[in-house]
C-alpha cells in the first residue's frame, strides 16, 4: 500500500472510529431528527455536560457535526448526513446476522 492510499485509509478510520462510541451513535440518531442544544442532549442522556461536550467535540472534529453558539447556548447539528447511510448499512447487517443465526438454530 502506498503512502496515499494509507493516508485515505487512516482518514476513513478516524471517522468511524468518531463513532464508535454508544453515545455518539445516538447523538447521530438524535441529530439526524434536527438541531439540538446541549441542555437537550444532556438530558437524553445519563451523563453531565462535560462528557457530552467531549462526545459532541469528537464528532466535531471528525467533520460530522457542527456547532452554533447562540449566547450561553450550543446547538449541534449534522454537518454530513451521509453519515445515516452508513447506520442503513449497520442495520442491514445486524438483520441478515440476526436471521442467519436464527436460521442455524432451527
Amino acid at each position: 500500500m502506498d503512502a496515499d492510499t494509507r493516508a485515505r485509509f487512516e482518514a476513513r478510520a478516524r471517522i468511524i472510529k468518531a463513532m464508535a462510541h454508544p453515545t455518539r451513535l445516538f447523538f447521530v440518531d438524535q441529530l439526524s431528527r434536527g438541531e439540538r442544544c446541549v441542555c437537550e442532549l444532556t438530558e437524553l442522556v445519563d451523563a453531565d455536560v462535560s462528557t457530552i461536550s467531549k462526545h459532541l467535540a469528537v464528532l466535531k472534529n471528525a467533520g460530522i457535526v457542527e456547532d452554533d453558539k447562540r449566547g450561553t447556548r450550543v446547538f449541534y447539528s449534522l454537518r454530513m448526513p451521509c453519515v445515516l447511510n452508513f447506520f442503513s448499512c449497520v442495520e442491514t447487517v445486524l438483520i441478515q446476522t440476526a436471521e442467519q443465526q436464527a436460521r442455524l438454530a432451527k
